[in-house]
């Protein structure tokens, strides 16, 4: 059994990853936290397997607490994939320098997230198993990283640009947007808005509601949650 520690400032974020984190056989969520300080106490207590972390945390970023987590003797064995919207180039290479199996950039859906954590699983058994390295091990280990596409899963028709467009408006909107609000504000079409705000809803990151007026059928209300 892996133990995974998520740490996400985002509450609701938390919540859908430890979701996806559970719904995965052989994985079990360890803990949550949603600031670095509280990562790094939760690590202390819970000595989890694996952490998701995201870069941006309110009280330092999400690298500087897996160079802390490093530099702690007890903590040298756990490993970290980094789920974060950060695009900074430098974000990816200080994750990389710090030790991180993986990048995954939000927003993805949840069999990109299962993948990764299949993979560190399957890393750390393999390397748990050997004796001693030969070169193919080696190459074989380095060699089997999965991809962690921003498009992966997108159905053919949909653009990965308009599925950014159509998140940040989204994202903008806290409060929660119909599919013809959300044209609106983003400049695109009413059909373009339902068919990216539907895709969104299945894939657990949009969340529907269901406004009543007066005759005919309830809107249709999106609120963005991953």
């Amino acid at each position: 059994m892996t133990r995974v520690l998520v740490v996400d400032d985002d509450f609701m974020v938390a919540k859908l990853h430890s979701r996806y984190v559970a719904a995965l056989d052989g994985f079990t969520v360890a803990g949550v936290a949603h600031t670095g300080a509280e990562a790094l106490r939760a690590a202390d207590a819970l000595r989890p397997d694996l952490v998701l972390l995201d870069v941006y945390l309110p009280d330092m970023d999400g690298i500087s607490v897996l160079r802390r987590m490093r530099a702690r003797e007890e903590h040298r064995h756990v490993d970290a994939l980094f789920i974060t919207a950060a695009k900074d180039p430098h974000a990816v290479r200080e994750a990389l320098r710090a030790g991180a199996l993986h990048y995954l950039i939000k927003p993805f859906d949840r069999a990109a997230l299962q993948e990764q954590l299949r993979h560190a699983a399957a890393l750390r058994a393999r390397l748990d198993t050997l004796d001693e390295a030969s070169q193919e091990d080696v190459d074989q280990i380095f060699a089997t990283r999965p991809r962690g596409s921003r498009s992966r899963g997108l159905p053919k028709g949909l653009a990965a640009h308009t599925a950014s467009l159509v998140e940040r408006t989204l994202r903008e909107h806290s409060e929660g947007l119909s599919a013809a609000e959300c044209a609106e504000a983003g400049a695109f079409s009413r059909v373009s808005a339902r068919r990216y705000l539907e895709y969104f809803a299945e894939t657990g990151r949009a969340e529907v509601t269901l406004r009543y007026g007066g005759t005919g059928r309830p809107e249709r209300r999106y609120r963005w949650i991953a």
